[in-house]
């Protein structure tokens, strides 16, 4: 699956990795697919906008590089089981697996119809149980692993910075605690994480050397990623609230088992907010993907949500959404109209030419969906407002090319 070359003149797509806090081009190893790993969804409840607005990030990722004629392997993990699902599944009558089976193919179809190309592997932590365990042992050997209680602790040692997230209190703002990986009360301290919980069924429960139970969640895209893609992976991310204790745990299992990191790059993206709080389903405050969906329709939700930059918070705000929807829909309405059969212009394909490199150039510097947005405004106005409101008939099939190019890298429906 190694696939085309790279195109003559191809940009690199530079980001701002999240670890190092440098700017680094994302590229593939030689001869092999760019490896792409995003964390997947805990499949007990419905995809929530904000969940959303990652994913499309990474569909532009993705989107840009194929433009680019890079190759992708893409790799999504799907958690079908822990905790959440387990008291999701109690107050609905259903089997842990029931569930889980149930919201994974409504999240698949509720990215599929916001028109997100879907990862090329799936995998289920349900399905990598044997592999997480062997890591478990890998760790366990290093002489870092204790029993407390029911649970087993792998304590990192320490290393030096940028090695790995830190794991003080500055994380606390967006870091989620949960059992196994409560945050450290020092400058510097490593994080500890479980690896395994002794638990029965009907509960989600296996064999292990430790008794019946379930591995740490941090061990299933290790797992994965070694399986599937091979470390370090070329970029990884998710949102914010997963750099710690999730990544975190991740490349400390990466530097300790393999003494290399986790993912050469890594990208996260910001919350999507309502009344200033992080939209979560665990909080109850939740716009579901697929009523928005339903509501405004794929193109005009990834117009709003893509508008601002990945590193800034969006409020969800009812009004500003339909003003969104509204501003899709003339645009839109400008390019059809620009581009009609026969309209007989002075419009040139070589200004959306411009327009589409323009745009090119803006999503492989930092991936600044924000200001591509802006170029597109910028000449629905000028167009409006000028002569060359339609195109000349020689330029017509040109300039669809141009605008079929934009549609691509952005995901946008313009034609």
């Amino acid at each position: 699956m190694v696939g085309p070359a790279p195109l003559s003149g191809a940009m690199d797509l530079v980001l701002r990795d999240t670890l190092s806090e440098a700017r680094r081009a994302v590229r593939p190893r030689p001869g092999r697919p760019l490896a792409l790993y995003v964390c997947g969804p805990t499949v007990y409840d419905v995809a929530h906008v904000g969940h959303a607005r990652t994913y499309l990030y990474f569909d532009v990722v993705r989107r840009f590089l194929e433009s680019e004629g890079v190759p992708v392997r893409e790799v999504m993990n799907v958690t079908d089981f822990e905790d959440k699902l387990d008291v999701r599944a109690g107050e609905l009558g259903l089997s842990w697996r029931a569930l889980a089976r149930r919201e994974e193919r409504g999240f698949f179809r509720d990215l599929a119809a916001l028109d997100i190309r879907l990862p090329h592997l799936r995998p289920r932590a349900s399905d990598f149980v044997g592999p997480m365990i062997r890591v478990a042992r890998r760790l366990e050997r290093t002489g870092r692993v204790r029993r407390v209680g029911d649970e087993w602790i792998y304590t990192p040692p320490h290393r030096a910075p940028h090695e790995n997230f830190p794991t003080d209190r500055q994380l606390a703002s967006h870091a989620v605690t949960e059992p196994g990986h409560p945050f450290p009360e020092t400058e510097g301290a490593a994080g500890e994480f479980m690896i395994w919980k002794l638990q029965e069924r009907p509960k989600p429960s296996w064999p292990s050397p430790w008794g019946r139970g379930i591995p740490g969640w941090h061990l299933e895209c290790y797992a994965m990623a070694e399986r599937f893609l091979g470390l370090p992976v070329d970029l990884h991310g998710g949102a914010p609230d997963l750099i710690y204790p999730h990544h975190y745990a991740e490349n400390e299992v990466s530097l300790e088992l393999r003494k290399a990191p986790f993912s050469r790059v890594y990208l996260h993206t910001a919350f999507v907010l309502t009344s200033g709080a992080k939209m979560a389903k665990s909080k109850g405050n939740l716009v579901s993907l697929r009523s928005a969906l339903s509501d405004i329709g794929s193109s005009p939700l990834r117009w709003y949500l893509l508008s601002t930059s990945y590193t800034q918070r969006l409020e969800w705000e009812p009004a500003a959404v339909r003003r969104a929807a509204a501003e899709y829909a003339a645009l839109r309405a400008t390019v059809q109209r620009w581009t009609a059969r026969g309209a007989g212009g002075r419009g040139t394909a070589r200004s959306i030419h411009t327009l589409s490199e323009g745009i090119r150039s803006d999503l492989a510097h930092g991936l600044a969906t924000d200001r591509a947005f802006e170029r597109l405004r910028g000449w629905a106005a000028s167009t409006i407002s000028s002569r060359s409101s339609t195109v000349a008939p020689g330029d017509r099939t040109r300039a669809i090319r141009e605008f079929r190019a934009i549609e691509e890298r952005t995901g946008l429906s313009l034609l």
